[in-house]
């Protein structure tokens, strides 16, 4: 009988495990480890956000129909595209990704490459993240657009 409930234990905890991790978050937090593009990693549940944010941190929204295998933030009078915000990770369509950067961060106007698993690359120059909260992409009949909020 001991058994029996054991293995009904241990039943119920692999499901409610395979459960609880099968589900994709809706959103993910960019972390990538450029300080020049200065996206930073999501403050952590004790610190405030308002004490972290910066004027800059945005979201991106992917409604391409592809799926972004890297995303390049840089300061417009930058030179280099830095490191790919996404890291290892990739937004598929329909999904997003919350930007962050580093609060001490102060340059205004910034350039935006995306790039799908082909290397297609698709950029926009002069997007004042000051006046930004939430970029949402878009790609029809050949025609990339941002519309920004």
């Amino acid at each position: 009988m001991n058994k029996k409930v054991l293995v009904c234990c241990l039943a119920a905890s692999l499901l409610t495990t395979v459960a609880c991790s099968s589900a994709p978050p809706a959103t993910k937090a960019a972390t990538p480890a450029s300080p020049a593009a200065a996206p930073a990693a999501a403050a952590s549940p004790s610190t405030s956000t308002a004490s972290t944010a910066a004027d800059q941190d945005f979201t991106l929204l992917n409604e391409t129909g592809v799926i972004i295998d890297k995303v390049y933030i840089s300061p417009h009078d930058s030179d280099d595209w830095e490191e790919d915000v996404l890291g290892k990770d990739t937004l598929p369509s329909g999904e997003s990704v919350d930007i962050k950067f580093h609060r001490a961060e102060k340059a205004p106007l910034w350039d935006l490459r995306i790039e799908d698993s082909k290397a297609n690359s698709i950029e926009w120059e002069n997007l004042n993240l000051l006046e930004i909260s939430k970029i949402t992409l878009n790609y029809k009949d050949g025609n990339a657009t941002a519309k920004t909020e």
